[in-house]
């Protein structure tokens, strides 16, 4: 069974016990979990999908909170 949400404008495809890096937001110090109300669409185990009209009502995924890291460097360089 998996599902795909969207998160800040991307499309990502979770399933239960996936570990995925999301972007940055403002969350409470405490906070254990987060809730993905903008669900597109859900297969079953059992083959059959539901599809949204975009999202698919009353529906959301909830993820755990592991941890919060920085991203690799990026340097920039311009040339004049």
């Amino acid at each position: 069974m998996y599902a795909i949400v969207e998160d800040s404008g991307t499309q990502i495809k979770v399933a239960e016990g996936d570990i995925i890096d999301i972007d940055v937001r403002d969350l409470e110090k405490d906070a254990a979990s987060i809730t993905f109300d903008r669900v597109l669409a859900l297969k079953d185990g059992d083959g059959s999908a539901t599809l949204g009209t975009p999202y698919i009502d009353g529906m959301s995924v909830t993820a755990e909170v592991l941890e919060e890291r920085l991203g690799e460097k990026i340097d920039v360089i311009k040339f004049k």
